[in-house]
This record gives structure tokens, sequence and C-alpha cells, in this order.
């Protein structure tokens, strides 16, 4: 990897003391070592995701083909079978988050996935409606873990500044599952049988054989931290512990113990409490991207037939995990993270207001690239946004696990909500978009000021709030300790 690949700030020493001497990010020895990370960690992860959201949203399938025994779904019942998941998958995703610290996520990570992917092919024998809701139910106990759970595993391996474009790349894999699960079970569709299984149940079957495939095969492939690696020498294992540990404040060990002091302080870490905020409002366009997208093209291009208005689905999510790839290099490269958050909400609103505004057909199918390219990015800036501002290996997971937490509570919504509804003025999308823009504004000025007030107290100020207070409350401190900076 090369020197330009990054800015000259982007791992620039430390300027608080910190307890360890931080290895120097350029020597030839640590560039080594992050391609070997990159190699041995980041391409499993990365097939993990894409088959997670790819057994997700595979029920759209089903949906097309009719109800277990033959009928069309009634009423409200395909809005009944997403919300029950994202109920589950809310509700788990916190629990989740602390089984994967208290296992291990090199564990933990397999282990899930095997269960969804057990729970996905029992979706292929369901015989009525309740069955399904059950089955999507569990489905989201067990899918709960993974997006926090993959951040977390990532912030053992590397630097806060480098974690923002690794969380891109399996995040991008949401988008891209769009495309590659459309032709996947296009392939499907094409057989007779699977065993006794025929038509969509083909699609649960072999989806989730091969996720559970994937799940064995990780188990064995996936190395829990840095201490483990069978990939990496003696030195190399050193140097993998050292650098994480130069960017924690007072601790000895990367893998702290977990207390409740520490969960308390992740969770309600301002910018932890700010981000999970954002996502949560970016998650309900992203979502309502992602379910009604079809319908929203088919109101565009009323004539058209319609595997031509299916395939004009496919070029959104191409761009948008292009866009989703480009803003996380940008934000790891300039090492800064809020600044791209502000700026997403006006660009979605443009978005809308091409919607809005213009009558031309291929003028407001040009704005759903538009309005997709800046809400999908949202999510691993959030991610590595809340992971850059805490401390302890206890304060990352759990921060992590309320954002994605929250984030999910905005996949209720667009579920009974179809955004365009609310044309033509589109308040609620608009809304949401401009709330995005003034929290992120807001918290960006808000840790450049707290900041600047650190940094105007003495050194004896600083030694004087530690005085009295023991090695482990030190430890336990997290972002209130004096030397600690938000990194916006």
């Amino acid at each position: 990897m090369s020197r330009s690949f990054y800015s000259e700030r982007l791992l620039a020493p430390l300027t608080v003391p910190y307890r360890q001497p931080a290895p120097d990010p350029w020597s030839h020895a640590e560039k080594r070592l992050r391609r070997k990370i990159d190699l041995y960690t980041v391409p499993c992860v990365l097939i993990l995701y894409l088959f997670c959201f790819i057994d997700r949203t595979n029920i759209g399938k089903q949906c097309a083909t009719g109800q277990p025994r033959g009928r069309p779904l009634e009423g409200n019942d395909f809005n009944m079978i997403l919300t029950v998941f994202y109920v589950s998958y809310a509700l788990f995703e916190i629990p989740a988050t602390l089984l994967c610290k208290i296992m291990g996520p090199g564990w933990f990570i397999p282990f899930t996935t095997l269960l969804f992917g057990v729970a996905t092919v029992g979706t292929a024998f369901v015989q009525t409606k309740g069955q399904m809701i059950a089955c999507r139910f569990l489905l989201g106990i067990f899918e709960a873990g993974i997006l926090p759970g993959i951040a977390y595993y990532l912030s053992r391996w590397y630097r806060r500044a480098e974690l923002t474009f690794r969380i891109g790349m399996y995040m991008v894999m949401a988008s891209l599952a769009g495309a590659f699960g459309g032709l996947l079970a296009s392939g499907i569709l094409s057989l007779d049988r699977f065993g006794s299984l025929k038509a969509w149940r083909m699609i649960f079957g072999i989806e989730g054989v091969i996720t559970i495939g994937l799940a064995l095969n990780c188990l064995a492939a996936l190395t829990d931290r840095p201490e483990t690696a069978r990939w990496l020498t003696e030195d190399e294992k050193t140097l993998a512990v050292e650098r994480v540990k130069s960017e924690r404040l007072v601790q000895d060990e990367v893998l702290d113990k977990m207390n409740r002091t520490k969960l308390k302080n992740g969770i309600l870490n301002p910018i932890t409490i700010s981000t999970a905020f954002i996502f949560l409002l970016s998650n309900i366009v992203v979502l309502g991207i992602s379910f009604f997208l079809p319908t929203i093209i088919r109101t565009i291009y009323l004539d058209w037939p319609r595997v031509q208005q299916q395939l004009l689905t496919v070029p959104p999510y191409i761009v948008a995990s292009f866009c989703f790839l480009t803003v996380s290099w940008m934000a790891t490269y300039y090492n800064t993270r809020q600044i791209f958050l502000f700026f997403s909400g006006p660009l979605m609103m443009v978005g809308y207001a091409m919607l809005l505004g213009i009558t031309n057909a291929n003028a407001r199918y040009a704005a759903i690239f538009l309005t997709a390219s800046c809400a999908f990015f949202a999510g691993s800036l959030s991610n590595a946004q809340v992971s850059a501002n805490t401390v302890s290996d206890t304060a990352h997971g759990i921060a992590i696990g309320t954002n994605s937490f929250s984030g999910y509570l905005g996949g209720l919504i667009p579920t009974w909500t179809y955004l365009p509804w609310d044309g033509p003025m589109y308040p609620i999308g608009n809304g949401l978009n401009l709330a995005i823009s003034i929290t992120s504004l807001v918290f960006l000025w808000w840790m450049k000021w707290d900041n600047n007030r650190r940094d105007a107290k003495s050194i004896s100020e600083r030694q004087s709030e530690l005085a009295g207070i023991s090695q482990e409350q030190i430890g336990n401190l997290e972002w209130k300790h004096p030397d600690f900076r938000w990194k916006p």
C-alpha cells in the first residue's frame, strides 16, 4: 500500500500522552503487516456480509411468487413479514454485541452465520404464513450481531483512522446484494428442482446451504485476534497488538475486562448518541429505497415492460456502491467522517427536489441515483465514527452495537411508510435529511469546541483531575479522561 493512499495527517503522531509509544505507520514492517491483515481478514467478512443481506432480502422473491400454499400475499402480510424481522433484529442487536465480546468475534461471527443459514433453509419448508413469520423472527435474532460484530472485529486489527474504508468495503455488500442476489435467484429458478424443493423454495434452500458452507469455512479461517493468528510471525503479532494499543489511553491490554461503567460510557458517549440518531434517520431513506425501488421506477416508466422496469433497479445500486467506496476512501484519506455525514443530507434533498419539480422521466430516474448514492454511505461512516471516538475494546463493541440498534429501528419505519407517498412536497424525506445535516454540523462544532477546551487546560490541571483515582477507575473514564480528544 503506497504512502499516497493516505494523507500526511491520517496516521500522524499522537498529540496526547498515550501510555504506549505509537509504532511508525509508514515503516516497511507495518505496511507489510497491514497488507497481510487486509488479505486474511477482509475477504472473509465481505462474503459473509454479502450472504447475510442476500438471505435477508430474498423474501421479495417469495412475495413475487405467492404464499407458501400458493395464495398471493394479502393486505399487510408482506409488511408484517418485513416488520417482524426488524423487531427481533433491533431487540437483539445489543445483546448480540455483548455476546460477541464474550465469545470473541472470530467464533461468534461464523457461529451466528451458521444459525441464520439454518433459518434460511428452514424458510424453504414453511407451509403457513405464521411459520414464515416465525422463521423471519429467528433470522432477525441470528443476523442481529453481524453488522456490529464485523465492525468490532475489524477494530481489533486496525487503527481508528484505517477503519472507515475497511468498514465501507464490507458494508458495500449490502447494496451489491441487490444486484448479485437477483442474478443468483434467476439462476436458481432456472433449475427444475433442488431435492424436494421447487420454485421459490429453491432460493431459500440453496442460498441457505451456501451460507452454512461459508460459515463452516470461516470457522476455521477467521482469526479471533492478532495474538492467535497463525499467519503472523511473532514480531508481526507484537506489532499488530502495539499499534492498536498505542491508541488506548491507559490500558496495558488490548482486550479489556468488560464492566458496567465502560458499557455505560460507551452507550452515553455524546458522539455515539448523535451518530446513532443520524444513522436512524439515514436508514429510513436507505431501507425505503431498498424495499420500494421497483415501485418508484414503475411510477416513472409506467408504459415500460415489467422486465425492463426490474432491470432499471440494478444501475442505482451499482452507482451507489461506487460512491459508497469512494466516500469511505476519502474519509480515510482525510481522517474525518463528520463533514461527509453533513453533506449527505443536502444532496439527498436535491434528489427529492428533482423528483418533485421535474416531469422528465429520465431526469427523475437520475434523481434516484443521487438520493441512493448519498444515503448508503452513512452506515460505514457512522460505525467508523463511534469506533474512532471510543477508547476501550468494550466501549468499541457497545458503541457500535448501539449505533446499529438505532439504525435498524429506522428499518421499522419504511416497512409501513412509503416515502414517495408524502409527495408532492416530500416533507418527511426532506425533514429527515435536514435533521441529518443539522445534527452533523452541531456535533462537528461541539467536538472542535470541546477539544479546544481540553487543550486549554494545563498539565497540572489534567493531573489534578486524576488525583486520588485508582488505575482501574482511570481506565473506566473513557471519553471523560482529560487526555482524550474527539476525532471528527
